[in-house]
């Protein structure tokens, strides 16, 4: 497994984070795993969010290019090939995605390629300055990947996710804000204390609420109004029930901030 995926848990956050800053934390086969299985473990704490980062001065420069010449179809039919794909890049993407848990991307220097699509799969998306966005696979001659078709027209539109991925052009951090791919943009040398009060603010919320908040907007765009209606009304029940809900009214009746505990 990996040696360049750190992950620690401290006040109700996970952080995973992808060590490798001498080489811009590039990221291979085995790094894919070891962040899908720390996403996973982190079902199974009592952690309120997740955050994913990139060590130094990149989030990550993508997948690493000193491996980019081994084609897997020189080792085996486009079958295996296929395969490999979904067990690892589309895994991982897929966990983030659909992870209970709000999972916030700390965007600080440049996300590329592959990392580019985990940085946009992310729910809470940030950036410093010196942030890089580039769906560069086009320059290596190949297509996409990492669930880009699916997210980055959802954010930017047809037109722009084409000319964003046919190019390859890379966006600095103010373009990224404008096109909606990151939430706010942060000066560099305040990026982490900014980016850990919106981290703080979600992992101190109601953790029960957040997952059906995620679950409703993640998915919209696949739902009609009448079902998306029913599904508000269905979940917002499920969490009228909660010692959270009532603990937060008689704490707002009394002028008091609510203290959430997940019940």
């Amino acid at each position: 497994m990996s040696d360049s995926i750190d992950t620690e848990f401290a006040d109700r956050v996970v952080t995973i984070t992808m060590n490798e800053p001498e080489r811009g934390n590039p990221l291979s086969r085995d790094d894919y795993l070891a962040i899908y299985d720390a996403l996973q473990a982190a079902r199974d704490t009592e952690a309120r969010c997740v955050v994913l980062e990139g060590a130094g001065d990149a989030f990550s420069s993508g997948f690493d290019v000193e491996s980019m010449g081994e084609s897997d179809a020189e080792d085996g039919s486009l079958h295996d090939t296929v395969e490999q794909i979904q067990r690892h890049e589309h895994r991982l993407v897929r966990e983030i995605i659909t992870h209970p848990l709000p999972v916030i991307g700390k965007i600080d220097g440049p996300a590329i390629g592959d990392a580019a699509g985990f940085a946009i799969a992310c729910d809470v998306p940030l950036a410093s300055e010196r942030t890089r966005i580039g769906f560069s696979h086009v320059r290596f001659g190949l297509s996409m990947d990492c669930g880009i078709s699916y997210v980055l027209p959802r954010l930017v539109g047809r037109g722009l996710a084409m000319e964003l991925t046919m190019t390859g052009r890379i966006v600095d951090g103010d373009r990224a804000r404008d096109l909606g791919l990151v939430n706010h943009v942060f000066p560099t040398d305040e990026f982490e204390e900014r980016a850990d009060e919106i981290v703080a603010e979600i992992a101190n919320g109601p953790p029960i609420a957040l997952k059906h908040i995620k679950e409703l907007i993640r998915t919209s765009h696949e739902t009609s109004l009448d079902d998306a209606l029913a599904n508000e009304a269905t979940r917002q029940t499920i969490v009228f029930e909660t010692e959270d809900y009532q603990r937060a009214v008689e704490a707002l009746r009394c002028g008091e901030e609510p203290e959430f505990r997940g019940q």
